[in-house]
């Protein structure tokens, strides 16, 4: 799987809660051009989370099928998400974008890519971009913590990654979900 630089995204979901949070920092080879940019939003009316790494331009196409599949499936993030990796692979077009895409609402957590993939983490815990597996890291040994909710999880996990990754930075966007 392709890790994009300047990107790190992470998604928890806990006790009936789910968050979502990217850092802001983009950057072209070894320079940062951008410190605050916003790499998660909310889609549907605010019912679904979706942040991603890679090419903003491929990302925001990216963002549009989705909404497009959810549109077509409403409410079911799974055969929405199922169809647009199914559309992104076989695709001419769609394959060449360079972007993941991580979805998330109450009740499932995904990672989309181009090459198929399709994946649900066991846990409830996704990290992409280059400072994701440090923001895994982070997040799943936070998780244990039953003071920390989601989204202090996704803050802190961001907030690590941001002290040993170098195309991450302490610059964050957090969204959440749920009661």
């Amino acid at each position: 799987m392709t890790v994009f630089h300047g990107t790190t995204i992470v998604a928890v979901r806990k006790n009936g809660r789910v968050a979502l949070g990217g850092d802001g920092q983009i950057s072209i080879g070894e320079t940062i051009v951008k410190s605050q940019a916003t790499k998660v939003r909310t889609l549907k009316g605010g019912r679904i989370l979706a942040g991603f790494a890679g090419s903003v331009a491929d990302a925001l196409t990216l963002f549009e099928r989705f909404e497009e599949k959810f549109d077509r499936y409403p409410g079911n993030l799974t055969r929405a998400s199922t169809e647009l990796a199914k559309d992104w692979r076989g695709d001419r077009y769609l394959r060449r974008l360079e972007a993941l895409l991580v979805v998330a609402d109450l009740d499932h957590v995904f990672l989309l890519s181009g090459t198929g993939e399709l994946i649900e983490p066991d846990d409830g815990i996704m990290s992409v971009g280059s400072g994701g597996p440090y923001a895994l890291a982070a997040a799943r040994a936070l998780y244990r913590d039953e003071r920390l909710d989601a989204k202090a999880i996704v803050e802190r996990s961001l907030e690590i990654a941001s002290e040993i990754c170098v195309f991450t930075n302490r610059h964050v966007t957090v969204l959440e979900l749920g009661a």
